[in-house]
């Protein structure tokens, strides 16, 4: 049985919408709370890297390891999904420095894809410009062999690609309400700090995340498809 394997940072930040994703597709899916539960004995059929209020730049013995697990997976040519947290410890496992944004991004954010993200397999297949659901504070300029795919203005670089099935998104597409509420209060500093309010984030979030959960579906869908 196809296996996919959730590294997860914080309990209130899980796999959302992919885990809908992989069932429908009977796909079993694992998930490692890191750095609690340790790191799994392998990155399965597909890796997925979630988010987390913690910083790849953190001290921690965990953060490296964790870094280079990524990173064989990525050099093995395994499929890979990174979000928000995620994506910055692959853009980390890639050889390029995570570092402070010039504000908060958090909530409904408009992106634009760059022409590259325009032909990709998965983002090409809809609007060139919308909205996703975001909560960082930490960008990253694109690795070397990546391909950039979205941007916005605070945040040049939103979502790139390694190789054909390895995907590094600093935004949520698998966001759900329950997350989006547990966020709101694990993490109301940052509310506070971006002057915002838990119930605005919500109403702006919650019509929009069927169009993130498709995505998230087109994603879960290419990463799984057969390779030639």
């Amino acid at each position: 049985m196809t296996k996919a394997i959730c590294l997860q940072h914080v309990p209130f930040e899980g796999p959302g919408a992919f885990a809908a994703a992989l069932t429908t597709r009977g796909v079993s899916l694992e998930t490692c709370l890191v750095p609690q539960d340790g790191l799994p004995k392998d990155s399965g059929d597909l890796l997925i890297v979630m988010g987390g209020p913690m910083s790849v730049n953190d001290s921690d013995a965990w953060i490296a390891e964790e870094a280079a697990f990524i990173r064989s997976a990525l050099l093995a040519g395994k499929p890979v999904i990174g979000v928000c947290l995620g994506s910055q410890f692959m853009a980390k496992a890639l050889g390029v420095t995570v570092r402070p944004g010039k504000a908060l991004e958090i909530g409904m954010t408009p992106i634009q894809l760059t022409n590259e993200g325009k032909t990709d397999p998965v983002f090409g297949a809809g609007p060139e410009s919308f909205e996703v659901f975001e909560w960082h504070g930490e960008i990253f300029d694109l690795p070397k062999d990546c391909v950039p795919l979205a941007g916005s203005d605070i945040a040049p670089l939103q979502a790139f690609r390694y190789g054909d099935r390895a995907y590094g998104l600093l935004f949520h597409v698998e966001m759900e309400e329950d997350g989006i509420d547990s966020l709101c209060r694990e993490c109301a500093s940052d509310l506070m700090k971006a002057r915002l309010a838990a119930q605005e984030i919500k109403a702006t979030a919650l019509p929009r995340l069927p169009q993130l959960h498709e995505m998230a579906d087109w994603l879960i869908g290419h990463l799984l498809r057969p390779t030639r």
